[in-house]
């Protein structure tokens, strides 16, 4: 069996809907640089805290990843968690909360579905198809930006760093991606993500206002590898809910 190696922060969490993933400690945004644009990105917190990354997939649903949301392998409740939104600088941005009782954990991948009130953000148009090996894609998140206690220096401006999609039989994914699985594997190129990043988006490289959802971030070694949810696998699933 594939060990997923999940990055997380704040604490260790388990994953929910039914499949137990591995954790490990959390990490931070190595490299990269201070983003400029990335509307629909979304900073979530818990308790007033930083604690991962989402994308605002619809204006009423954000996009993350589903161990962001437990603790102890028990549900974090919908009233200790908030969304900053609509600023790449998350002490400027709206504050926004989940809708009770409403969100939605896939069962084939480390992806939540969180639904909020309405949001005035721009949206992330989702992939329809594979990301290709050899691909540069570029990931955001606001996570931290050292390798020591990471809730010390958490990002409050948005960050971003490119990978190269590698193959998932590739040696150096072992132990985070595997073929057939549900994420996709990637290489450092500019920065690696991790702790923070958690559930952020993995998007197209393409002109402002064209970019696509490509993933998911969900996991690194912190140094040289990342993998993230591929949201092609994921895409009827993310319309059932979002379209009910």
């Amino acid at each position: 069996m594939v060990r997923r190696v999940r990055v997380l922060l704040l604490s260790v969490l388990l994953l929910v809907t039914g499949v137990v993933m591995s954790s490990a400690p959390a990490s931070a945004v190595i490299g990269g640089s201070k983003s400029t644009y990335g509307p629909w990105a979304v900073r979530m917190l818990v308790d007033g805290k930083p604690e991962c990354t989402g994308t605002a997939v619809t204006r009423e649903w954000i996009l993350s990843a589903s161990h962001c949301f437990f603790e102890q392998a028990q549900p974090i409740a919908d009233e200790r968690i908030s969304f900053r939104v609509g600023n790449l600088d998350m002490r400027k941005g709206t504050t926004v909360h989940p809708v009770p009782g409403q969100r939605a954990g896939s069962a084939h991948a480390d992806m939540m579905l969180i639904k909020v009130p309405p949001m005035e953000i721009r949206t992330a148009p989702l992939a329809t198809a594979p990301v290709d090996p050899g691909r540069i894609v570029r990931q955001y998140g606001w996570g931290a930006t050292c390798t020591g206690d990471e809730n010390t220096c958490q990002s409050p401006v948005l960050k971003q760093s490119d990978l190269r999609v590698v193959r998932p039989d590739d040696p150096r994914c072992d132990g985070y991606t595997a073929p057939g699985g549900s994420d996709f594997c990637m290489e450092k190129v500019s920065g690696i993500p991790a702790g923070g990043d958690s559930g952020g988006p993995v998007m197209s490289i393409a002109p402002r206002g064209t970019e696509t959802l490509l993933g998911v971030f969900d996991g690194s070694d912190r140094e040289h590898i990342a993998q993230a949810g591929e949201i092609s696998q994921q895409l009827a699933w993310i319309r059932s809910v979002t379209q009910r």
